[in-house]
């Protein structure tokens, strides 16, 4: 039995492809262009924008069915993302199409006779069931680009979304490749194949066995090393909001002392009121209220409203409710 082999960084890139015909469309995927002599792995990713971590780790969990501990934090979701969604334009722009025209030009029939009529009907209903086929396809990656994307892309500026989490996605993602995999067993099962080009029939059928490959990988990456990539993310996120509020209290902690005067202001402030009711209040003029606020700011360096909440109920200057 052949051993498989791990790809690395010091790997000729001609070798990985020599070796792996089929992973040529998943260097159109990452960016990654043709004529690279006998460069690594490594130089070409270099030299053309890419991450190699997640490029290997991508080529070695499609060709050996190696992935990586669900906690591995190396890959790059960008490009992870990037590779996705340049995956969906190569299947809805070019795959689906491409399959569909061969798939109809191999089903061309003679209808002159009673016999190529009954199987001239049995092609649209082929015909339309690969288009139903097409479209729930369609819809699926439709629905990533228009939600799970830029969530992601959310994630990587650093902004959390309450209302959507890649565990909403997960729960919801379906394998897609069980359509296709009815459509080809139904043209073989029960498709007369009297009058048929039958090399080029076989050779659409060939096409859709790999189609339905492809699918079958594309849904892995996503389940397997996307799904986990992006917890590791929202996880990231949470932590750097606490440990900002963390910060900032602690921060507010080691700066110089904040007056009684000024935590009054500050829980006038908490309060909504504006910096006349604050100085009718407390009876002082608008222009020292002014000043106390300015103060405020420069002992704490908290700058927002949301900001000095939390830190009077970190320091008990208002109930907790």
């Amino acid at each position: 039995m052949k051993r498989m082999k791990l790809y690395e960084a010091d790997d000729k890139m001609i070798d990985l492809i020599s070796d792996n015909h089929s992973m040529l469309q998943g260097l159109s995927a990452f960016g990654i262009r043709l004529g690279f002599g006998d460069k690594t792995v490594s130089e070409i990713c270099a030299q053309q924008g890419v991450d190699c971590y997640t490029f290997l780790t991508v080529v070695n969990f499609l060709i050996n069915g190696y992935s990586p501990k669900a906690t591995d934090d190396n890959i790059s979701v960008k490009t992870l993302l990037d590779y996705l969604r340049a995956s969906h334009r190569y299947f809805l722009d070019f795959q689906l199409p491409s399959i569909r025209k061969k798939l109809e030009e191999s089903l061309n029939l003679n209808t002159t006779t009673d016999a190529g009529k009954q199987e001239s009907a049995l092609v649209v209903l082929i015909m339309r069931l690969y288009d139903e086929y097409a479209h729930d396809i369609r819809l699926h990656m439709k629905y990533e680009e228009k939600t799970l994307f830029p969530y992601v892309e959310a994630l990587l500026r650093g902004e959390k979304k309450p209302d959507y989490n890649v565990d909403i996605f997960a729960k919801h993602h379906s394998d897609t490749t069980g359509k296709f995999h009815e459509l080809k067993n139904i043209i073989i099962k029960y498709l007369p194949h009297d009058g048929l080009t039958n090399n080029q029939l076989t050779s659409t059928l060939y096409d859709i066995y790999n189609n339905e490959e492809w699918l079958s990988n594309h849904s892995n990456v996503e389940e397997v090393l996307f799904v986990p990539a992006i917890r590791i993310l929202e996880q990231k996120a949470k932590d750097d909001v606490s440990a900002r509020i963390s910060s900032m209290i602690r921060n507010a902690d080691a700066t110089e002392s904040i007056s009684e005067r000024e935590k009054e202001i500050i829980v006038c402030l908490v309060q909504g009121m504006s910096n006349k009711e604050i100085a009718a209040h407390l009876y002082i003029s608008v222009n020292t209220v002014m000043t106390h606020r300015r103060n405020i700011v420069r002992k704490l360096q908290i700058h927002s409203l949301a900001g000095l909440t939390i830190y009077a109920i970190a320091n008990n200057l208002i109930p907790l409710h």
